[in-house]
């Protein structure tokens, strides 16, 4: 990974870090997730880059090295959608085929829709896209302690994760969602009690991994990536046509606890999701987790690779 070089854009006011490796007509944008950052998209820049194509990876605004926003509380996920549009202008790129994990799939599926001539493909690993006209309810069906609850609520994510080092922060959620069950607190307990501190981490990430992602976050902390995309993901962002009219591709893992949210599994299998994005294959990885890219990057960087040289 040494051969991945690093910049900062000026972008909206902000430096954004990028990470960069490759070249040639055909780029390819990583976005992240969380607790995540450039870093998780490492085999696969590497494994793209190889492929002949220009891969690019951004820290999202607050999160790694790229600024903080002002007023992190203030942040909001159409930043995302703004500050990719600027960046690809910043960098003289027209077109892109983006790669989304988690909510960076969300953001990679909006962006599609805002900037469709922007955009030559998709890949989203773990989240489906959904128009606002087909909710899903999963909330409804999840006790108070459901982790998204928690940290949706002003301050108690922050106090929970205050008590730790941004290490050992990032160390207890990679445990927790790399396990196929919900992460759901007692009634009297916070999410970051659910991990007993002598729980090893995954056999896939190392120490190293863990000590990278622990010192980007110790810059950044967790103000914004809190607020985006826990407290913004409602937003209206004035889209009226939710079909993606782009090539796509789901890469979602059957031990992914997202998958086990209400009505998920049945969205992605019986198809319905298709009739939002037309143009969707779907490959679901029997063994696969919710950090499946990093999990498994053999085999995600063959699905990534064979999907874009499709798409050129």
């Amino acid at each position: 990974m040494d051969q991945i070089q690093h910049k900062f854009i000026e972008v909206r006011g902000l430096k954004l870090h990028v990470a960069e490796i490759g070249s040639g007509p055909n780029v390819v944008v990583f976005l992240h997730g969380f607790p995540e950052i450039w870093y998780s998209w490492r085999h696969q820049m590497v494994a793209v880059a190889e492929g002949g194509f220009r891969a690019l990876a951004p820290d999202f605004r607050g999160y790694g090295l790229s600024d903080l926003p002002l007023e992190p509380e203030k942040a909001s996920f159409a930043d995302l959608l703004k500050d990719l549009d600027a960046l690809l202008d910043a960098l003289d790129i027209d077109k892109v085929f983006l790669v989304g994990k988690d909510f960076g799939a969300a953001a990679a599926y909006l962006f599609s829709l805002l900037h469709k001539e922007r955009v030559q493909g998709v890949v989203s690993l773990g989240i489906p896209h959904r128009s606002p006209s087909y909710p899903l309810t999963y909330h409804e069906h999840l006790p108070e302690g459901f982790y998204v609850s928690r940290w949706q609520e002003p301050g108690r994510a922050e106090a929970d994760f205050g008590r730790l080092d941004a290490k050992t922060v990032v160390r207890n959620i990679y445990i927790l969602f790399s396990r196929s069950e919900i992460p759901i607190a007692e009634e009297n307990q916070e999410i970051m009690d659910i991990v007993n501190p002598s729980t090893p981490l995954p056999p896939w990430f190392t120490e190293r991994d863990l000590e990278e992602y622990g010192s980007l976050y110790q810059k950044s902390g967790f103000r914004t990536a809190l607020k985006v995309p826990y407290r913004s993901y409602k937003e209206d962002h004035g889209i009226t046509d939710y079909i993606i009219k782009v090539p796509a591709l789901l890469v979602m893992g059957e031990k992914d606890y997202v998958f086990k949210f209400a009505g998920m599994e049945e969205y992605i299998r019986s198809g319905k999701v298709k009739e939002f994005v037309p143009q969707l294959e779907i490959v679901f990885s029997p063994e696969g987790t919710h950090f499946i890219q990093e999990q498994s990057p053999g085999e995600v960087n063959q699905l990534i690779l064979d999907f874009l040289k499709r798409h050129i």
